[in-house]
C-alpha cells in the first residue's frame, strides 16, 4: 500500500456493509505539562547526629508531598515540587561540597542545613548563586550577620536562647556554681558563650570553663576538673550524642549538678543516649521556637500525622523544616516566579505567614521576628515543657 492511502485509511473509519465514512475520534488532549522545580535540603543523615538530620528531611519530604498533593500552579503552569536531598554530616567541608552540588543542579531555593558549622559556610556559596537560603535550626548569629540577602532562618538566634538560658540558670535554679563545657562547633561554642554572658548580666558566676569536640565519648578528665569545683549547674553547648555519654559519666563520678542545654540536647533520644542517667527534672533544655494557646494544636496535629507517615517521633527541628519549605514556596506564589531573582524580595517581606510552628516574619537580616523560646525537663524519661518565652 502506498504511503498516501496508508494516511487515508488512519483518517477514516469504514464501516463494513454501508460504506460510509466516519472521522476517526478526537484524540484526547495532551495532559498539561508540569514544571518541575528543584527544593534542596541539607543535613546530617549520617553519623552521630544522622536520627536528627533524618528528622530535617522527613520534615521537607512532608511538604513537598503536601504541596504536591495540593497543587499549586505559578505563572500559569502546573508546579511539581521535587526534593534534591544532600548529606553533609555535619562537617563543614562536606556542607559545602552538598551546597555546590545544589548550586549546579539548579535548585530554585535551599531548606538547610541543620548546624550553624555547616550553613554558616554554605551561606556564602548560595550567596553568589543568589539562591535562598533557608536553616530551619542554625542559631549562631553569624549565619545572618554577613551581609547575604539569601539568608533566612525560623528560629531565635543563640543570643536570645543562650541568655535566656544563662538568666534561667541563676534566676530559677538558683545556681551558684556554674560551669560551662562546649563542643568548640560553631553551635556548640556560640550557645556556650551566650549562657555565659546570660549567667555574668544576671549576677550569676561561671567556676569554670571547659571544652570537648562534638565526636568525643570520654569526658572524664573535664568533668574530675568540674567536679572539683563543685558546680550545681553545668552548662553543654552541643548535640545530644555527646551530651547523653556525659550524663552517663557525671553520675558515675557522683556529680549531681543540674545539666543544661540548648535545643541540640533537648530531643526525644536524649532520654535513651543516657541510658538510664538522667534523674527527673536533672536537664533543662530550650528549644528555639515554641508555640502557645490554640497555636498547640496545629504542632499536635503536625507530629500525629508525622508518626502515621514516617513511623517515628518529631525530633526536634522538622515542623521549622516543613514551614520553611511553605514559606518559600509561598514566596514564589505571590511573585509569580520560581526564579530566584524574582521570589527572594518576595521572601524578604514575609510577614504573619500561619505555620505550624506559628507566625512567621523575618527582620532585615533574615531573622525571625519576635522568635519564641520553650523550655524543657525530662520526667520519667519523657520530655516535659516548662515555659515559652519570648
Amino acid at each position: 500500500m502506498k504511503i498516501g492511502m496508508v494516511a487515508a485509511a488512519a483518517a477514516v473509519v469504514v464501516l463494513a456493509g454501508c460504506g460510509k465514512k466516519e472521522a476517526a475520534p478526537a484524540a484526547a488532549p495532551a495532559a498539561a505539562a508540569e514544571t518541575v522545580v528543584k527544593i534542596g535540603h541539607v543535613g546530617p543523615t549520617s553519623g552521630a547526629i544522622a536520627h536528627l538530620g533524618k528528622d530535617n528531611e522527613n520534615g521537607a519530604r512532608m511538604a513537598i508531598d503536601d504541596l504536591n498533593a495540593k497543587g499549586v500552579t505559578i505563572d500559569g503552569k502546573k508546579i511539581k515540587f521535587e526534593l534534591l536531598a544532600e548529606d553533609d554530616a555535619a562537617d563543614p567541608k562536606q556542607g559545602t561540597a552538598a551546597a555546590q552540588k545544589l548550586v549546579d543542579s539548579k535548585v530554585a531555593g535551599v531548606i538547610g542545613h541543620l548546624n550553624s558549622g555547616t550553613s554558616i559556610p554554605a551561606s556564602k556559596i548560595y550567596s553568589d548563586a543568589g539562591i535562598p537560603q533557608i536553616s530551619p535550626s542554625a542559631t549562631n548569629p553569624k549565619y545572618t550577620r554577613q551581609g547575604f540577602k539569601t539568608t533566612f532562618r525560623v528560629v531565635a538566634d543563640d543570643v536570645h536562647l543562650g541568655g535566656t538560658l544563662g538568666k534561667y540558670a541563676v534566676t530559677e535554679l538558683k545556681g551558684k556554681s556554674i560551669a560551662v563545657v562546649d563542643d568548640r562547633t560553631a553551635y556548640g561554642q556560640g550557645v556556650a558563650d551566650e549562657f555565659a554572658k546570660g549567667v555574668e548580666a544576671a549576677g550569676g558566676k561561671v567556676v569554670d570553663r571547659q571544652f570537648t569536640n562534638d565526636k568525643a565519648t570520654d569526658f572524664t578528665a573535664i568533668l574530675t576538673a568540674l567536679k572539683a569545683k563543685k558546680p550545681d549547674v553545668v552548662f553543654f553547648g552541643g548535640m545530644d550524642a555527646v551530651a547523653g555519654p556525659m550524663l552517663r559519666q557525671m553520675k558515675q563520678l557522683g556529680i549531681n549538678a543540674k545539666l543544661m542545654g540548648g535545643d541540640g540536647i533537648c530531643t526525644a533520644e536524649l532520654t535513651k543516649l543516657a541510658a538510664g542517667a538522667m534523674a527527673d527534672g536533672q536537664v533543662v533544655c530550650a528549644e528555639a521556637g515554641g508555640v502557645e494557646g490554640e497555636a498547640k494544636t496545629a504542632m499536635t496535629d503536625f507530629g500525629t500525622k508525622f508518626k502515621a507517615k514516617y513511623n517515628a517521633d518529631v525530633q526536634i527541628y522538622a515542623p521549622y523544616v516543613y514551614d520553611a519549605v511553605m514559606v518559600m514556596a509561598d514566596a514564589m506564589v505571590k511573585a509569580n516566579s520560581t526564579d530566584p531573582a524574582k521570589y527572594l524580595p518576595v521572601l524578604a517581606k514575609t510577614e504573619g505567614y500561619k505555620g505550624v510552628t506559628g507566625t512567621i516574619a523575618f527582620d532585615e537580616k533574615g531573622d525571625i521576628k519576635n522568635g519564641a523560646l520553650t523550655l524543657y525537663t525530662y520526667k520519667a524519661d519523657k520530655k516535659e515543657q516548662l515555659a515559652v518565652v519570648r
